[in-house]
């Protein structure tokens, strides 16, 4: 129980982190949290409301970047609301509402994934 809870803890950090106007994967998450065959732990995660308040849960897209967790919202546009709000391209696809992960992706630098590092070790997680 307490290793789902560490990695609930770090991905609540990593979320946090997803910078305004940028989408990050469930993928991405898992790897950062140290724990790169996780996604859909993150995904259950933030569906369950496990990683607290605050946490920018549309920002978080599939590896293809279509908006999978849009049936974890109020609404099942609520999410695509969101990312447009913050600038970001949502466009209607045959799978689904997509954004472009190239173009609006988060590309986090090395220093940012041992940064997180470091917050874990400090925070014992």
């Amino acid at each position: 129980m307490s290793e789902y809870y560490d990695f609930y803890k770090r991905a609540a950090i990593v979320c946090r982190a997803v910078p305004y106007g940028k989408a990050a994967t469930y993928g991405q998450i898992a790897l950062l949290c140290g724990k790169p065959r996780n996604a859909r732990q993150v995904g259950y995660a933030l569906n369950r409301g496990r990683l607290g308040s605050g946490i920018p849960a549309h920002r978080i897209v599939n590896s293809r970047g279509i908006l999978s967790g849009a049936a974890a919202f109020e609404t099942d546009d609520m999410q695509r609301r969101l990312l447009e709000s913050e600038g970001i391209t949502v466009e209607y696809t045959e799978d689904g509402w997509r954004v472009d992960l190239k173009r609006d992706g988060w590309h986090n630098t090395m220093d940012e994934a041992l940064r997180f590092r470091e917050i874990f070790e400090e925070q014992k997680i």
